[in-house]
């Protein structure tokens, strides 16, 4: 699926004017309140009605100001889960459920119900009414119904925005296998940085109603110059890697990704799964020689492939090629003048094993009112 999307848009003071196309399976429109998100994501729905632009998903356009073409937003097979779930109250969730089946036309409803409510584990709310129903089970039962729709689509408003840190520890493994698993393309809004590194193929960045960047999420999160000034430390680099094996004397994973060997706390999941990991440049210390008898578990080859500098900035982020892999590591000046470096030079990459915060149990879903196992910093997500 390609979305293209060239709009512009007026509300008030406030002007928008975005253009950008993605493949990706998970698209995030990222940026602080205000930016122009929620704006940009309703002229995809068709809630709202651009001054001047188009959109297109995979040829199909869905509005052209040109060819005075709109298509209005209940024909535009697009699924909207929304920061609140808007579910009925006055129906159980599987009258829910059915309520979204009854938008798709027959000869066009792929979406399989039962396996939607196996996907998301709603089979024991079927019969239950929304007030009974938790945060992060309304927003599951939120999914399901926009699934059920068949969409071609999905838009997802910062659904987990009303939520603690529990329900949202609860109902991110489901949005990522609805990523893995649905086949069906999203665009997730959000302004948590955490969020965005964890679920997103790629991502686009809003600033003041502008497109500043847009491409894949390791390139778009790894650039210091996106970042506000207090942000900085949120800059990282996100790695793909195999667990490899587990460590039982210390607690420990063996993971392996193209940069080599990595030891982290122990993640329970099945040897082989894929992972992903999203680094902090403010974790990797640097080293023009191996270090030995030092703490870190994790110390690998890498080479320099560019330092840049911020306008205004006091630190240096140094991009580093590790066997293949993309790390960041953020520096003072007085630190690349001191190690003299410059792109290829030869160096080790340290990082503590500690460093690394347990992602969520890929096996098994919180349960409600468990504590969240927190993704904030770096740590490891399991991928299927």
């Amino acid at each position: 699926m390609t979305l293209v999307v060239d709009v512009r848009d007026r509300l008030g003071a406030f002007t928008l004017e975005a253009a950008f196309e993605s493949g990706g399976r998970l698209t995030a429109l990222f940026g602080h309140s205000g930016s122009g998100k929620t704006t940009l994501v309703n002229l995809i729905s068709g809630l709202g009605r651009p001054e001047q632009g188009r959109v297109a998903i995979d040829g199909r356009v869905l509005v052209d100001t040109a060819a005075r073409q709109f298509v209005p937003a209940h024909r535009r097979r697009i699924g909207y889960v929304f920061q609140d779930a808007r579910l009925f109250t006055h129906l159980t969730v599987r009258q829910n459920l059915a309520y979204g089946r009854l938008f798709a036309p027959r000869a066009e409803r792929w979406a399989d119900v039962p396996r939607i409510v196996e996907m998301l584990g709603i089979g024991p709310l079927l019969d239950r009414r929304p007030a009974r129903l938790s945060g992060g089970e309304k927003s599951r039962v939120a999914i399901g119904r926009a699934l059920a729709a068949s969409p071609r689509l999905m838009l997802m408003d910062e659904p987990l925005a009303s939520l603690d840190e529990a329900r949202k520890a609860e109902i991110l493994p489901y949005i990522e296998r609805l990523r893995d698993e649905a086949g069906i393309p999203i665009v997730y809004v959000s302004h948590a940085i955490a969020e965005v590194a964890r679920l997103a193929t790629d991502v686009v960045v809003l600033a003041a109603g502008r497109v500043v960047a847009s491409g894949p999420a390791a390139e778009v999160l790894a650039r210091l110059d996106l970042a506000a000034p207090g942000e900085r430390d949120e800059t990282a680099a996100l790695v793909e890697a195999v667990l490899e094996s587990q460590d039982e004397t210390f607690a420990l994973s063996v993971l392996r990704s193209a940069a080599g060997v990595w030891r982290v706390p122990r993640i329970e999941a099945p040897i082989g799964r894929r992972l992903r990991a999203r680094i902090r440049a403010r974790d990797v210390m640097l080293a023009l020689d191996r270090p030995e008898r030092i703490s870190a578990l994790n110390v690998l080859p890498a080479v320099v492939r560019s330092i840049n500098e911020a306008p205004g900035a006091t630190d240096v982020l140094v991009q580093l090629d590790a066997g293949g892999d993309g790390l960041l590591a953020r520096v003072t000046r007085r630190t690349v003048v001191s190690l003299s470096l410059a792109p290829g030079t030869p160096l080790w990459a340290v990082v503590k094993a500690v460093s690394f915060d347990r992602a969520n149990p890929p096996e098994r879903t919180p349960a409600p009112g468990a504590a969240p196992s927190g993704i904030a910093s770096t740590g490891w997500d399991a991928r299927s």
